[in-house]
C-alpha cells in the first residue's frame, strides 16, 4: 500500500522483499497490509482498510520530509519485521476510529483526526463547539483557521502543533501523545476563543473517549471538513449545518512487531 502518485519504495523493490520473506504479494483477501510512507499514508489505510496493517516508515534527511510518528518500523528494518512477523513475534493493537455525520448523514470513519478549517475562499471562520458526555457539557466559540478533533494514534499531528511552537522558533519533532481513552481538541491559530461560563479562553484540551463533538460555523464563509476522504476540497460546511463528531464502532488494527 503506497502513495500512487509519488511512492517512497518502488513497489517491484517492495515486492521482493516480501517475497524473500515468505510472503506471498496480491490483492485477494489479504491477511496483512504493509503500507509503507508517512502519516497521511497511514491515516488515510488506517482509515478505510479493516484488515491488520504494519505501518513502515521511510527515513528523509530533507526537513520537510514526513516524520512518520506512526511507523512501527522503518523501510531498513522492514526485512527483521517481517521475520518476526512469520514467527508469530508481534501483537495488533486496536485503535478506536471516530464517526463523523454532518446532517444526519454519515461521511465516514476516522483513524487520526477531522477537522473544521478555513477553505481557500475565507481568511478565517467563526465556529461554535458544543461537547457533551459523562461529565462533560462545554460549549465554545472561536475564531479562526478551524479546530480539529483527534484520536489517540492522530495526535502526533494537528494537534500537537502548539508543542512545535518555541518562542520565534519551530521544533518539528516535538509532539503528544494522548490516551486511548481520550479524544484531544484543538483550535487552529485562533485569534480569539471562549468558554460559556468561564474565563478561560481555551486552546487545547482532551475529552473523555465516547464524548460527542458538534461544530458549526456562526458566519458565512468558506468552511470545510477535512479527513474523512480523499478529498482535497473537503466537505462544504454552512450556517445552519451540525457537524457531530462520535466514537465508532469500528477499529484500526495496527501491527506491532515484536523488539
Amino acid at each position: 500500500m503506497l502513495d500512487e502518485g509519488k511512492p517512497k519504495v518502488l513497489p517491484s523493490v517492495l515486492k521482493k522483499m516480501l517475497e524473500k520473506a515468505g510472503f506471498e504479494v496480491g490483492d485477494r483477501r489479504p491477511d496483512i497490509g504493509i503500507v509503507v510512507g508517512g502519516d497521511g499514508r497511514f491515516s488515510r489505510y488506517g482509515r478505510i482498510e479493516d484488515i491488520p496493517l504494519l505501518f513502515v516508515g521511510v527515513r528523509s534527511r530533507r526537513g520537510t520530509g514526513s516524520k512518520a510518528f506512526m511507523a512501527r518500523a522503518q523501510l531498513d528494518e522492514l526485512p527483521t519485521a517481517l521475520e518476526r512477523i512469520s514467527l508469530g513475534h508481534y501483537r495488533i493493537d486496536n485503535y478506536r476510529r471516530l464517526e463523523v455525520v454532518k446532517n444526519g448523514t454519515v461521511l465516514g470513519n476516522v483513524f487520526t483526526d477531522v477537522y473544521l478549517q478555513r477553505g481557500a475562499d475565507s481568511t478565517c471562520i467563526r465556529y461554535r463547539v458544543r461537547a457533551t458526555g459523562e461529565g462533560v457539557r462545554i460549549r465554545e466559540a472561536g475564531v479562526g483557521d478551524g479546530i480539529v478533533v483527534s484520536t489517540a494514534a492522530g495526535s502526533s499531528g494537528y494537534y500537537s502543533y502548539p508543542d512545535r511552537i518555541r518562542g520565534d522558533a519551530v521544533d518539528p519533532k516535538a509532539h503528544t501523545i494522548i490516551g486511548q481513552d481520550m479524544i484531544g481538541v484543538c483550535h487552529l491559530v485562533p485569534t480569539y476563543t471562549e468558554r460559556e461560563g468561564s474565563e478561560q479562553r481555551p486552546l487545547r484540551y482532551t475529552l473523555p473517549w465516547g464524548t460527542v463533538v458538534e461544530l458549526s460555523i456562526f458566519r458565512h464563509a468558506d468552511a470545510r471538513v477535512y479527513g474523512t476522504s480523499d478529498s482535497h476540497e473537503g466537505v462544504k460546511v454552512d450556517v445552519g449545518d451540525r457537524v457531530t463528531i462520535r466514537p465508532s464502532r469500528s477499529v484500526t488494527k495496527v501491527i506491532v512487531p515484536h523488539r
